[in-house]
């Protein structure tokens, strides 16, 4: 056992055999493709020059796929920047809805359309308690985002939904919540249940769900059953502090993938080894070793249906009328709009997010790398028979 280079290496060491005894759909080997080639000679890149000494470097191109874990770093950071805009200065609250196990089977025949299922009984839930006049009575801002996995890359779909303190009334007024307090989660979590069998029904009754010819009656009967069978829980935490505590919390869950490089500590000819974190006692964190092809079933378990987003705005940050309505909120909390020099510039970008200064040459620390040719990107066998990375 050896330390690895990431998930890419685990594709390329075990992907002849995997792939011998495996068929892929489509968007799985384009996001497998994706994976293997990024930030290699496989997509082509350029040279940079040193304007002072002359020293080169090869700069590779990123394959930019959602599921890369080399590439989700630039996109999180791009998307916060844009996040900043909207942020409102009100506490927040990060609530968990988490579909119980039971469903696992049907997620992986029919995941799109639990999925919306999903994303819509959760929205709904907080929609329906943000306008209910006991508690805010009015529109609230919310963000929810998707993960399908736990920290063994077993299946465990739940949204985050980080929830503004407050809520626009149809009068133009805000309403702050309750210190401390944004909904009671026992409610929550019985009517983001009942939401969610209702729209199972509906889209089983309708044939949305591609397992409607999977399932008979008596296995429908069963698993509806099994859904009542026990509470399903909504989890609240503590309400976070300003703008930049927002930020830096939600940049840890957007754009998340189900293993970082990072936790992957060894591979060898059997298994890879990659660290988990435990809550048994109080959280710790222990190495797993798996089989390589139980680890990369169980990583491909969390491609996501091809153009889902698994990031989505509502209420106020809704897609609909967004300006005028954060304007609103803006006006009602006496808060002026954001500078537009917040944003940051694009060197100041580079520079925070790679920690150092990109452009600067680190062998004459007097120079500034300057792109000089193209690196023509190198054909390489492509064990899928169809789908660009």
């Amino acid at each position: 056992m050896r330390h690895c280079g990431g998930l890419a290496e685990v594709l390329r060491r075990h992907g002849p055999d995997y792939l011998a005894t495996h068929a892929l759909s489509v968007g799985k080997a384009k996001v497998w493709r994706a994976i293997v080639a990024c930030r290699t000679a496989v997509l082509g890149g350029h040279v940079e020059t040193c304007d002072s000494c002359g020293t080169t470097r090869h700069v590779y191109h990123s394959c930019r796929n959602r599921h890369c874990p080399l590439c989700q770093t630039r996109a999180k950071e791009a998307w916060l920047v844009q996040r900043r805009r909207e942020l409102l200065p009100v506490p927040y609250f990060h609530l968990v809805f988490t579909l119980p196990h039971e469903l696992n089977g049907l997620i992986g025949i029919a995941p799109r359309a639990i999925y919306e299922i999903l994303f819509g009984a959760v929205a709904a839930t907080l929609t329906e308690f943000a306008a209910n006049p006991r508690w805010l009575g009015g529109t609230s801002a919310f963000s929810l985002v998707l993960h399908t996995w736990k920290q063994d890359l077993g299946r465990h779909v739940h949204v985050h939904a980080l929830v503004a303190g407050g809520a626009l009334t149809a009068t133009g007024q805000w309403t702050p919540a309750k210190r401390g307090f944004l909904f009671p989660v026992k409610a929550l979590s019985k009517v983001f249940r009942g939401k969610f069998v209702a729209a199972l029904k509906a889209g089983q009754k309708q044939g949305t769900l591609a397992s409607a010819t999977t399932l008979d009656a008596r296995a429908w009967r069963a698993l509806l059953d099994r859904l009542h069978a026990h509470e399903w829980v909504v989890y609240a935490k503590q309400p976070l502090g300003g703008p930049a505590q927002v930020l830096e919390y939600l940049g840890r869950y957007t754009h998340r993938v189900a293993i970082s490089n990072e936790r992957i500590v060894g591979v060898d000819d059997h298994e890879v080894r990659f660290r988990v974190r435990t809550q048994t006692s109080g959280p710790t964190k222990r190495t797993l070793a798996l089989p390589a092809a139980t680890f990369i079933d169980r990583f491909l378990l969390h491609v996501l249906p091809k153009g889902f987003k698994r990031i989505r705005h509502y209420g106020i940050l809704g897609p609909a009328g967004k300006t005028a309505k954060l304007a609103q909120a803006r006006a009602a909390l006496a808060v002026p709009a954001p500078d537009p020099g917040v944003v940051e510039s694009v060197a100041a970008f580079m520079r925070r997010i790679d920690r150092i200064e990109w452009a600067r040459c680190p062998h004459c620390g007097k120079g500034a790398y300057v792109p000089t040719a193209a690196i023509a990107p190198t054909p390489t066998h492509v064990p899928f028979s169809r789908g660009p990375p």
